[in-house]
């Protein structure tokens, strides 16, 4: 039996199945990750995600956002990974996803059990007044932009250096990693904290890991019980097609 035989049999008598996914999801729909040699901060500064100086230095903040964030990535698809993660929870095998990803694409795909660990870039929220609004209401042309309610600094709801995981995501994250019986690590290397514990408490409640990633990451030869050393499209259409779901 090969690796993928093996983690079709994990998925089909799974009870609970939580799928964790990273920025490797998301790299084939031409968004890049911010770490690495391609990274993107391997081009931009990190000081601008910094709270401290996005609250000192707004429109310096806001100028990179807008490029990276809203210029870039906006025009980024869903891709077939995304589309199967949906396949498997509509046809009941996957409970939900937990996803350090801000692009919104697994929703675009058709997911709806989806909780963002750290934030989405698709919202705006008011630092004065805290009045939400869906990106394209509010324009970008003059930066910063500000609150049509009290005129208040917008800044984007995905966490910056200096804050703290929203509160519903992480207390989802960790309910998921007690109750979860598989996780489902897509395209993350369990570099960045606090986020990369979350597949380590789900093994240590007795999970089954099932890994997909292009190369080894932290997990791979410490938790991860079935290793799918593939990009994340080729690996869960592979699933799909094992399962017999679409």
């Amino acid at each position: 039996m090969d690796n993928y035989q093996k983690a079709a049999e994990l998925i089909k008598n799974a009870k609970r199945i939580t799928a964790f996914t990273g920025a490797g999801i998301s790299v084939e729909s031409g968004i890049p990750p911010f770490r690495g040699e391609t990274g993107l901060w391997s081009r931009y500064n990190p000081v601008v995600l910094d709270i401290n100086y996005f609250l000192n230095n707004s429109k310096a903040s806001w100028s990179v956002i807008k490029e990276i964030f809203y210029d870039f990535f906006g025009k980024a698809k869903y891709n077939d990974a995304h589309k199967a993660l949906a396949v498997m929870e509509k046809n009941g095998y996957l409970h939900d996803i937990i996803t350090q990803n801000i692009d919104n694409l697994h929703q675009e795909a058709g997911s709806k059990n989806v909780y963002e660990y750290h934030g989405t870039s698709h919202t705006l929220v008011c630092l004065e007044c805290n009045s939400s609004y869906h990106f394209s209401d509010i324009s970008l042309e003059n930066l910063p932009p500000l609150c049509k309610k009290c005129n208040g600094l917008l800044k984007p709801d995905f966490i910056f250096f200096g804050e703290g995981i929203p509160a519903k995501a992480a207390e989802k994250a960790d309910e998921d990693a007690k109750k979860s019986d598989l996780f489902l690590v897509i395209g993350t290397t369990g570099e960045i904290m606090p986020a990369s514990m979350i597949p380590y408490i789900a093994k240590n409640n007795g999970a089954k890991i099932i890994e997909i990633n292009i190369e080894n990451s932290s997990y791979t030869n410490s938790i991860t019980d079935v290793f799918l050393n593939d990009k994340a499209t080729v690996a869960m259409n592979k699933l799909l097609e094992l399962l017999n779901i679409q």
